[in-house]
């Protein structure tokens, strides 16, 4: 399965970074039509970090594509969508610190220590600094073999995102959404898994 090369770089490619750009728009419009409800804030940091998460998991679906059904393409856009998972991470990250904590770094600090939804969310965010750092290609020219163990942060940041997503939903009594999503990245893990130990 693959997409015709000039199509794929002058249309697939350039409509994939149009729709990775939607959901940012969309809460753009919506903050301005005031049309999220109640507690527009609210909602769009929600919303921008349910994105970041969707962004994460799909740069680990691209490389079982690939060993599944032989789509060697979506790896051009592994990095794209990584750097979008950092871009609606850092979105959802600006707007506790701002709106919801106004800078206040002493509570900040005890709200990171008293819930453990926010300990994990803000050690998941740490960890993705380095893969964005890193996703340019002078940087894998530079760190080499050493590039391919950093980013397998990406496994650790994974797990520790989808806690942060399930913990922030359970204290709403709603898990229906965080299963899903943990029972894709146990798919995506599992046959990360089954792969190595196959070979």
């Amino acid at each position: 399965m693959q997409v015709p090369e000039p199509w794929f770089t002058r249309l697939f490619k350039p409509l994939v970074f149009i729709l990775a750009l939607m959901p940012v728009l969309l809460m753009g419009l919506g903050v301005w039509q005031d049309s999220l409800g109640a507690n527009p804030i609210e909602a769009v940091t929600r919303s921008s970090g349910d994105w970041a998460l969707r962004f994460l998991l799909l740069t680990l679906l691209l490389s079982t594509l690939r060993r599944l059904i032989g789509w060697t393409q979506g790896i051009r856009l592994r990095r794209m969508l990584g750097l979008f998972a950092f871009f609606y991470a850092c979105i959802h990250l600006i707007l506790y610190l701002w709106l919801d904590q106004f800078f206040d770094w002493g509570g900040i600090w005890r709200d990171i220590l008293k819930r453990p939804f926010i300990t994990v969310g803000m050690l998941a965010f740490l960890l993705l600094i380095p893969l964005a750092v890193t996703s340019p290609k002078s940087m894998l020219r530079r760190l080499g073999k050493r590039w391919k163990t950093l980013h397998t942060l990406i496994y650790p940041l994974s797990m520790l995102a989808v806690l942060h997503f399930w913990w922030m939903k359970d204290a709403k009594s709603d898990t229906s959404e965080p299963l899903i999503y943990a029972l894709i990245l146990a798919a995506l893990l599992g046959e990360r898994l089954y792969q190595r130990f196959k070979a």
